[in-house]
């Protein structure tokens, strides 16, 4: 009866429309960051569509470019390339053959090269693989010393029984 009584009053009607607005509002204040969101999210997808619109029809003019020189283009692929070679003055062919030698030399040794910078990472691997030689070898050094040793000793031990 209550509830039905204050329903009714008009100080109360105003009260219900007030909390309607708050509800409202809350609900306006939930959807509009997911709208932001969206709005935001499709601006970026429609400039990065722009972006690539305009290069694929750069794309497009430098292809219908191409095709217009399309002739041009077949004959000059067709047309041998050692046709189109420059004349070397007599005064340079001297050092035409010096260069070319050079260069010979350079294509031997190339290989060489490129196998030694192939090695580079491979250097400390190579390094801890010698000090592991070298320590071996240490320790062998000092056995065989200590064998020498004995076997001295031994030599002596038979010569005073040998001369007993």
């Amino acid at each position: 009866t209550l509830d039905l009584t204050c329903r009714r009053m008009p100080c109360f009607a105003k009260f219900s429309e007030m909390e309607k607005m708050v509800n409202m509002e809350a609900e306006i204040n939930e959807v509009q960051p997911l709208l932001l969101s969206l709005t935001i999210g499709s601006t970026l997808q429609f400039y990065f569509i722009g972006k690539k619109c305009e290069i694929l029809q750069d794309m497009n003019r430098h292809l219908e470019a191409i095709l217009k020189e399309k002739t041009a283009l077949r004959k000059r692929l067709i047309k041998h390339r050692c046709q189109e070679s420059l004349p070397i003055e007599a005064t340079f062919h001297k050092c035409i053959v010096q260069l070319l030698t050079e260069a010979v030399t350079f294509i031997e040794k190339l290989e060489s090269h490129l196998q030694s910078v192939r090695n580079i990472p491979q250097i400390p691997n190579m390094m801890n693989n010698m000090d592991t030689t070298l320590t071996k070898t240490e320790v062998l050094v000092i056995e065989l010393e200590e064998l020498t040793e004995q076997i001295l000793n031994w030599e002596k031990l038979q010569k005073e029984v040998y001369s007993d």
